[in-house]
């Protein structure tokens, strides 16, 4: 289970907080039909400790349905960027929770339908009248009915009831692209009706969710916070001995290790398995291990119980070198940022070493007991998405090519021979229902080549594109090896019939070094000459870790002027030969 600290440290620790130090800032909202005592302090700390300061606002009790419908309600002066609407079974149905069979089957359909139509106006309102997101919760199912064991063959009795209006929630979360619905059933399920429900706190303050365990249901929602604010990880670096498998291969001998059906091996393979899950949703691998090479391969190529094969980990440090020595290189050969790594070793004094050294990586404090290693990955909230694309699904195949085109790099005889025996084909497209997802999460997360480091929510984007003197794309970028997909993004502002301002021009890291970005810039200025516009501007806006483009512009041919860098578009456009540049609008 996770671990978690009590209330009253959430409590005590908010009343020191300075968010105006943090660099990040979110503005957070909770709405909820009973009492919400302790889930702001617990949340505002929570986002101290990802670097970031979180403004909150908090209705009154019950009066979510007011502060939605009000236009002048403080919830909308207060502008919040995600808001959290909790909502329980009692307060939904009210005495039909209790009895339910004093009515008709079909009465009890019109009243969920009735209920479910209700919060969707309620949902609906609330879209159309702000642009922050929603998470709002589904319904606890009730362990307990007055029919008891009859109740499984009782025609729509109250569990189902309540399974219906969260299948109408769940549709509803489907057809609104800024809601999500906060799957609660699932906590009370996982943590225990009877931990979650404390029937003297109910009747002392309507309280339904424990003390002790607000801070277990506020790690749920920091997996919105940290996926709306682009701070999700992409990559978990994997001990081998006594993490992937149980013993050492160095002194247990191929056959000696522990992995598989028997009892003691049967935690490894279950561990593996939910890394395989990850990875197949986009998650990269990678291994970062003290060991004999030779011995360590060929547990992973040949031993029948492994679940991870080579294929599956997109970078390989298996030596006796230091581990922060290893993470630094694993690092540059994924062309990745520190705070995109998850690291998992089974050794206090590595992590410890891990921890100390390199701080952005997020080393995992993994328990003794091997049975807790599946359990403890699952729990984690920082692999956590807003929206899985394509992109993200096929990340690992991507970086497994990609590690194919460093080899055939390395047999190249110049980085000419190289890009043009490639077959780089760059598509560029416009934004749409398709691309707007993927072009909101690289605005988000890309850092090293990004020239303004603006940050864009999907409903940013959206009214980006629909307006006439913005002009949003983004790149598709393939090759002989294989798709790595929309990896590129621009957002140019149309300033006067004859000026462009570039706001947005970003790469994604894995693309970088081919020369992706002078063909994409050379189209935006192609594009914009076609259109009897003279100058396009660009802007160079340092962070600590964009520095890889802070030459770009000026290495293109821009000059500076007045703060902005501007291209005259009397100069000729360059666009590299070794690319095969098409439009798809």
């Amino acid at each position: 289970m996770l671990r978690e600290q009590k209330l009253s440290h959430y409590i005590n620790k908010s009343k020191s907080l300075n968010i105006e130090k943090q660099e990040k800032k979110i503005r957070v909202a909770l709405l909820g039909s009973f009492t919400l005592n302790g889930m702001e302090e617990t949340l505002r700390v929570k986002c101290s400790e990802i670097g970031t300061g979180c403004s909150s606002y908090v209705s009154g009790y019950n009066q979510y349905n007011q502060e939605i419908l009000n236009d002048d309600s403080g919830l909308y002066r207060f502008q919040p960027d995600i808001t959290f609407l909790i909502i329980d079974v009692r307060s939904v149905l009210g005495t039909t929770y209790h009895s339910p069979y004093t009515i008709s089957e079909t009465e009890r359909k019109q009243i969920i339908e009735k209920k479910a139509g209700e919060v969707s106006r309620l949902v609906k309102t609330f879209v159309k009248k702000t642009d922050s997101k929603l998470v709002i919760s589904n319904l606890q199912v009730p362990s307990y009915s007055p029919y008891g064991i009859y109740e499984t063959k009782t025609s729509y009795g109250l569990r189902e009831m309540v399974l219906e209006f969260n299948s109408m929630l769940n549709s509803l979360a489907k057809t609104e692209e800024s809601v999500y619905v906060y799957d609660f059933d699932g906590f009370v399920r996982k943590y225990g009706e009877r931990n979650i429900f404390d029937f003297r706190q109910y009747f002392i303050g309507d309280i339904k969710v424990s003390f002790d365990y607000i801070p277990h249901l506020m790690h749920d929602w920091m997996g919105y916070i940290k996926a709306a604010l682009g701070l999700s990880r992409k990559c978990i670096v994997l001990d081998l001995d006594n993490t992937l498998w149980g013993g050492i291969v160095g002194e247990d001998g191929f056959e000696g290790i522990k992995l598989g059906s028997n009892p003691s091996g049967r935690a490894f393979t279950e561990f593996q398995n939910v890394l395989l899950g990850l990875h197949k949703r986009g998650i990269i691998l990678a291994i970062n291990s003290k060991n004999n090479y030779d011995e360590a391969i060929r547990v992973i190529k040949e031993h029948p119980d492994m679940v991870l094969r080579e294929e599956h980990f997109a970078s390989m440090r298996i030596n006796w070198d230091d581990k922060v020595l290893n993470m630094k290189e694993i690092a540059s050969e994924l062309n990745i940022g520190m705070d995109s790594l998850v690291f998992i070793d089974d050794d206090p004094v590595n992590r410890e070493f891990v921890r100390i050294n390199l701080p952005q990586i997020l080393t995992v404090e993994i328990p003794d007991d091997a049975s807790q290693y599946a359990e403890t990955l699952m729990d984690m909230n920082d692999f956590d998405l807003l929206k899985i694309t394509e992109e993200d699904i096929g990340r690992g195949r991507m970086y497994l090519q990609d590690r194919q085109r460093k080899e055939f790099e390395r047999s190249a005889t110049d980085l000419g021979e190289f890009l043009d025996q490639l077959d780089i084909r760059l598509t560029i497209k416009s934004a749409n229902d398709f691309t707007i997802p993927r072009i909101s999460q690289l605005t988000l997360k890309t850092n090293q080549f990004n020239l303004t480091t603006k940050r864009y929510q999907e409903e940013d984007i959206r009214k980006l594109a629909n307006q006439s003197d913005y002009w949003v794309g983004c790149a598709q970028v393939e090759d002989k090896f294989g798709n790595n997909g929309i990896t590129g993004v621009f957002i140019v502002k149309k300033e006067s019939k004859t000026e462009w301002l570039i706001d947005t021009f970003l790469l994604s890291c894995r693309i970088m070094g081919r020369k992706i970005e002078d063909g994409v810039l050379g189209y935006i200025l192609q594009k914009a000459k076609e259109s009897g516009v003279q100058t396009v501007k660009g802007e160079f806006m340092p962070t600590k870790r964009n520095q890889p483009c802070e030459n770009f512009l000026s290495d293109y041919g821009f000059s500076k002027e007045s703060g902005h860098w501007s291209y005259s578009l009397s100069n000729a456009i360059k666009i590299p030969t070794h690319l095969k540049l098409s439009i798809d609008q």
